[in-house]
């Protein structure tokens, strides 16, 4: 399958500007491509991940990926999808998260052979570039009507756009050019709100180097979910790709929790499952609905390409103790990481009787309900049933000497941390 009959299966192209001519190019010769983040933070999320997996499919398909991490354009700040003007960041701090970027980079899309990833800075062309030469040499070339006319700048024209983030696109452009010069790159890809930028880019391209310049653009759909909120988004913010951030076990549920509706859209987008497997995981939606298999499979597929085999086995651990019940199957990293969320106290680690120690601690609000909830057998501890109400709380309950994972009801977790006197 040509690499944009496969892409157009995956319902991942939003707009072409020559998609004869880039079709016809993609089955004749393998071509240098390229898609860039800007360093806004120190991780990207999960909705950086798009136009990127798709620079992995052309990689895949025998063509060179050039990634270009915008430690120039980070400083100015793409007006892009936004309503207002970005906080301009330091210069130490747009380095910093270069790093970072280049780094998480590095460890998901670099690999070894003939068609490796190439990783670039436009900061290192654009650094010496001085503001007569920036006038002079590209200025000239765009005209100030068309620049107007872009989405990305009329959209912001009634709350206003500063020069600065107004000259974005000329930055951009210069990539393109740079790009398109020095590394035989052909086509750039990104999201939908970077067509305006991908154009100028285009346009600037063939001013400098002539009309026949061969050059493409491609953009990616905007990703909605079923329900028409913003993809990626969760109740705690952001689904990162730092670790620290977002752990495995979140990322790992953020992915098994997808909606019927999205999961074969999500499959077919991020993963590297062949058709056959998607179509036969898009018909286990349609009549087992309920085991789930399209969410597990994308959740280990996403989990395993972004934090590796280790850290997915740890994400099923803690989702299988969970649901089974079985706490004590864990380790105390473990039950942190899969407890974040939840309802957290602090108790001393002294001996106490359970009634008391719950009340104590407010998961109980009487020490009635407390030995109605025992005696019923509604509280656990590390996955054990309750029944006793003579039973004492000590150290010796706590996983590696730090938890004690208490559950009442069926669902209702609390996580305990036990201070030393």
């Amino acid at each position: 399958m040509n690499i944009i009959d496969e892409l157009e299966w995956r319902d991942a192209i939003n707009q072409q500007t020559d998609a004869e001519g880039l079709r016809e190019l993609t089955n004749t010769k393998a071509i240098s491509l390229y898609c860039g983040v800007d360093p806004t933070g120190d991780s990207m999320h999960i909705g950086h991940l798009i136009p990127f997996m798709m620079l992995k499919r052309f990689q895949l398909a025998g063509h060179r990926p050039v990634i270009l991490i915008g430690g120039a354009t980070g400083t100015i700040g793409d007006p892009s999808g936004r309503q207002s003007e970005r906080s301009l960041q330091t210069m130490e701090q747009v380095q910093e998260n270069v790093a970072a970027l280049t780094a998480q980079m590095k460890r998901l899309f670099v690999t070894d052979g003939d068609n490796q990833v190439r990783m670039v800075n436009n900061y290192d062309w654009t650094k010496n570039i001085n503001v007569i030469e920036f006038l002079r040499d590209y200025g000239k070339n765009f005209s100030i009507n068309t620049m107007l006319a872009k989405d990305v700048v009329s959209s912001r024209l009634d709350s206003g756009i500063s020069f600065t983030e107004f000259a974005y696109q000329i930055l951009q452009s210069i990539d393109y050019l740079h790009l398109y010069q020095h590394e035989d790159v052909q086509l750039q890809i990104g999201g939908s709100d970077q067509w305006g930028n991908i154009t100028s880019g285009l346009d600037l391209i063939r001013k400098k180097e002539g009309s026949e310049a061969k050059v493409f653009g491609l953009t990616i759909p905007l990703m909605l979910k079923s329900d028409g909120t913003k993809f990626g988004k969760t109740a705690g913010g952001a689904v990162w790709l730092d670790p620290k951030k977002t752990t495995p076990y979140e990322f790992y549920q953020f992915w098994a929790n997808t909606d019927d509706r999205d999961v074969v859209k999500y499959l077919k987008y991020f993963t590297f499952l062949s058709k056959t497997e998607i179509e036969a995981l898009a018909e286990k939606v349609q009549t087992e609905p309920h085991k789930r298999e399209a969410q597990k499979a994308l959740a280990e597929e996403m989990t395993r390409f972004v934090h590796g085999e280790e850290l997915l086995e740890q994400a099923k651990r803690i989702t299988a103790a969970l649901f089974s019940g079985d706490i004590r199957s864990l380790t105390a990293d473990e039950i942190e990481e899969g407890f974040k969320e939840m309802p957290t106290y602090t108790a001393a680690a002294e001996s106490k009787n359970i009634v008391e120690w719950l009340v104590d601690l407010g998961i109980e609000p009487s020490k009635r309900q407390a030995r109605e909830d025992i005696t019923k057998g509604a509280i656990s501890i590390n996955g054990e049933r309750v029944s006793e109400l003579e039973v004492e709380i000590t150290a010796d309950h706590a996983i590696g000497g730090r938890f004690i994972i208490i559950r009442k009801g069926k669902k209702n977790y609390s996580l305990v941390k036990l201070t030393q006197n």
